[in-house]
């Protein structure tokens, strides 16, 4: 088997077919690698211009080497092989949109530390409790949440779940893609 595209790799093909340095770019994609991306590394630090980053439909296990990238606004990690979002605490004062869905994540604690968070799409992950769904509480500006997927929205009926997400989450002004009606 081939040995997974490491994000130097990546990087250097975005900047071919971008005819751009990385460096100095505020989008960047990098899904669908193939072989596919199995770890963040620091390289990714050096992206400070950076304010949009997709590595989602890769096979990303953990959240790290993001630390220096402090333009970022966007974050994509949708379609991976995520267990939780540890990893994201330095990104607390800019990022503004997280998207994790379709990853196996049962834990979202770090989400505590985001600050500007406004838009956090986690359907299709392993959320079972209630607990965990109020960490989502927790970011002041976080206004707009998909979520079906998960096992505790599976496991009620569809207008429990929204009458019961809107009651816990005061502030929301969108749940999966439809606008909250209070």
């Amino acid at each position: 088997m081939s040995k997974p595209t490491s994000i130097k790799d990546a990087l250097s093909r975005w900047e071919e077919k971008n005819k751009q340095e990385a460096i100095s770019a505020t989008d960047i994609g990098l899904q669908f690698q193939y072989p596919p991306i199995e770890k963040m590394d620091p390289t990714l630090s050096t992206l400070v211009a950076c304010n949009r980053l997709s590595l989602s439909s890769n096979m990303i296990e953990k959240i790290s080497g993001i630390s220096g990238m402090k333009n970022l606004r966007v974050l994509s990690l949708a379609r991976n092989n995520l267990k939780n979002i540890s990893g994201i605490e330095s990104l607390g004062e800019t990022l503004e949109e997280l998207w994790v869905s379709y990853n196996i994540i049962e834990k979202i604690k770090p989400l505590e530390s985001m600050k500007a968070l406004q838009v956090f799409y986690i359907s299709h992950n392993l959320i079972k409790d209630w607990v965990e769904f109020m960490r989502i509480a927790v970011p002041p500006n976080l206004t707009e949440i998909t979520f079906t997927g998960n096992i505790i929205s599976e496991n009620m009926e569809p207008a429990a779940f929204v009458a019961e997400a809107i009651r816990r989450l005061p502030n929301l002004k969108k749940l999966d893609g439809e606008p909250v009606i209070r």
